[in-house]
C-alpha cells in the first residue's frame, strides 16, 4: 500500500502574503497609535494648565495681586523621567497673568505648539481643536 503524504506547513508564498498583511495593517495603526499618545501628552499638560490656573488664583486671593506669585512646578507630566512641555508665566501684572505650555523633546513638532491660558480662561494653541 502507498501512502501518499502531503506534507504539512506553509509555502513561501503563503508566508510572503502572511508578512505582507501584517505589514500594512501595522502601516495603518502605528501613525493613529502615535496620535493617541500625542493627544494623551497634550491633555496632561492642559491639565497642568488647569492646576497652575488654580494655583494662581490661590496667589491672588491671598495677595491681591499676582505680581510675586510663582510656579510651583514648571515641567508636564509632573510624574516620570520623560518631560514633554515645559510650563512658564508667558506674562504677569498686577491683574493678569498668562501661563505658557511650550512642547519639547518628541513633542515638539506638534500640531498644537504653545499653548496658553490666562487669568479670565482664554486658552490659546497653534491649531483650532487643540483645546
Amino acid at each position: 500500500m502507498n501512502r501518499v503524504h502531503k506534507e504539512k506547513g506553509f509555502s513561501l508564498i503563503e508566508l510572503m502574503i502572511a508578512i505582507a498583511v501584517v505589514g500594512i495593517l501595522a502601516s495603518i495603526a502605528y501613525p493613529s497609535y502615535q496620535a493617541q499618545i500625542a493627544d494623551g501628552r497634550r491633555a496632561d499638560a492642559q491639565a497642568n494648565l488647569l492646576s497652575l490656573v488654580q494655583h494662581m488664583e490661590r496667589e491672588f486671593t491671598e495677595n491681591g495681586t499676582y505680581i510675586g506669585a510663582s510656579l510651583p512646578y514648571n515641567e508636564a507630566p509632573r510624574d516620570g523621567n520623560a518631560k514633554f512641555y515645559d510650563l512658564s508665566l508667558a506674562s504677569q501684572a498686577a491683574t493678569t497673568y498668562i501661563i505658557l505650555a511650550r512642547p519639547k523633546n518628541v513633542m515638539a513638532g506638534d500640531e498644537c505648539g504653545d499653548m496658553t491660558i490666562d487669568n479670565i480662561g482664554r486658552k490659546t494653541a497653534g491649531a483650532a481643536d487643540c483645546w
